[in-house]
């Protein structure tokens, strides 16, 4: 009997899902898996979270989601709880497991850790085939190898939009032959007992769900079902409601929904209605977060270093505790930063334009390390992308690939020019007597 385990990551789908579908098309019995590893919930050299609640929440819901969609299929997820490295060999041993099928990784920690677990699977007599599913296009069809990926963001989209196509979509299984486990049942047990179950604040831009089947709901409802897409290029700077921008990130970044999906949705969307710049700067929002994802495999560890991937020095910032923890807090001297900086404290979300706002002021205002932005924004985000973050706060650090150095933003005019009748800051910044302290 040739048997394999699926084992999940960032990929809790079954739509477009090629690690699940070379499984299925290669072997007799397929073991969908997911590994708790409780690493991921404790707290890096910088003093956060890796995974704060508002994420550990939504990674619940999503593994409860597809644990239904492969019930559906007549299969269900095996929860696995330890050391990736330890337990997936147990398990891969125990059931005669010939092969593992997983995400291809491309951050640092991550690959260290697929390797760990491959050395250890071959110790038992497993192999492991990897498969890119968080990207839009595949490595064998970009214009250039990863070494030479552009280091500026236009030279590298308009050499993939010339010269490169997104693949096709993989359909969903019809149906997947897995062996009887009894551990199916401790999904739904632990992640119960261990959910968090806070009150949502009533101000959240939206509420967010974990789940394939939600990360599509809210595609078709943007597309389909609002015609919100062709509105985007003027909306997207807005700063309150569910519908100023798509909203998609933490569906992406938990791989509930696959770049190529949104991709190939919107395409079809511009033939049956309207192609125009908005429908348009949703992709090329898409090709911001591809620019960044092969920027990180071209330099894996430079962007968790203070000065990125720069060749110049960069000053020491200030080792300034009081201030870090005002912003935190939106205690600084800017009302705009601190509205921001609350609603992503009470919701675990806030609007790209005060990202850029919130994280210039740390790096030019304050004069602090960026790194504990970044950090505290891997806690914080419940759409946290390790190189969409990272990528990003090098970007406004100027230790990235912004090719004019520094992003230097005067706050009080980006202030009036996005909230010019204060309505964001009210919303925030009134009756705020309910914020928890850092």
């Amino acid at each position: 009997m040739n048997r394999a385990v699926v084992w999940f990551t960032k990929d809790l789908r079954l739509h477009d899902n090629e690690t699940l579908c070379r499984a299925i098309d290669s072997c007799d019995e397929v073991i969908p898996l997911y590994c708790l590893d409780e690493e991921v919930f404790n707290k890096t050299t910088f003093g956060f979270q890796k995974t704060g609640p508002f994420r550990k929440k939504f990674l619940y819901e999503s593994l409860l989601d597809l644990n239904e969609q492969l019930k559906s299929l007549g299969s269900g997820l095996i929860l696995l709880k330890g050391k990736p490295e330890v337990v997936i060999p147990e398990f891969t041993s125990k059931y005669y497991v010939g092969k593992v099928f997983t995400l291809s990784q491309f951050a640092p920690e991550e690959i260290k850790l697929q390797q760990k677990v491959e050395s250890e699977l071959h110790k038992v007599n497993c192999q492991i085939d990897t498969f890119s599913t968080q990207s839009l296009y595949d490595k064998k069809d970009l214009p250039f190898s990863v070494a030479q990926v552009p280091e500026v963001f236009t030279s590298f989209r308009n050499k993939v939009e010339s010269k490169s196509s997104v693949r096709t979509t993989f359909n969903c299984p019809s149906n997947i032959k897995t062996p009887p486990i009894d551990a199916t049942s401790q999904l739904e047990l632990y992640l119960e007992i261990n959910n968090y179950s806070f009150t949502a604040d009533s101000r959240a831009a939206m509420q967010f769900k974990g789940g394939e089947s939600e990360g599509i709901k809210r595609l078709h409802y943007y597309l389909e079902g609002s015609h919100a897409i062709e509105t985007y290029k003027v909306t997207r700077n807005g700063l309150i409601g569910e519908r100023y921008s798509t909203k998609f990130s933490p569906w992406l970044a938990m791989g509930c929904l696959s770049p190529r999906l949104v991709y190939h949705e919107i395409k079809k969307y511009e033939k049956q209605h309207l192609a125009n710049e908005s429908t348009y700067w949703v992709i090329f929002e898409l090709l911001w977060r591809e620019f960044f994802i092969w920027m990180m495999k071209k330099h894996p560890n430079q962007y968790f270093k203070l000065n990125g991937i720069s060749n110049s020095q960069t000053l020491l910032p200030k080792n300034d505790e009081a201030s870090l923890l005002k912003w935190i807090n939106g205690e600084t001297k800017s009302d705009f930063v601190n509205a921001n900086m609350i609603e992503l404290k009470l919701t675990g979300f806030m609007s790209n334009r005060g990202r850029q706002n919130v994280a210039s002021y740390l790096c030019n205002d304050l004069n602090l390390d960026w790194r504990y932005g970044a950090a505290y924004f891997e806690q914080q985000l419940i759409d946290y992308d390790v190189s969409s973050n990272w990528c990003n706060w090098a970007y406004i650090a100027g230790v990235g690939n912004n090719p004019r150095g520094k992003s230097v933003f005067n706050i009080e005019k980006q202030a009036n020019d996005y909230d010019s009748d204060k309505s964001y800051r009210k919303l925030w910044l009134e009756n705020v007597h309910n914020q928890l302290k850092y």
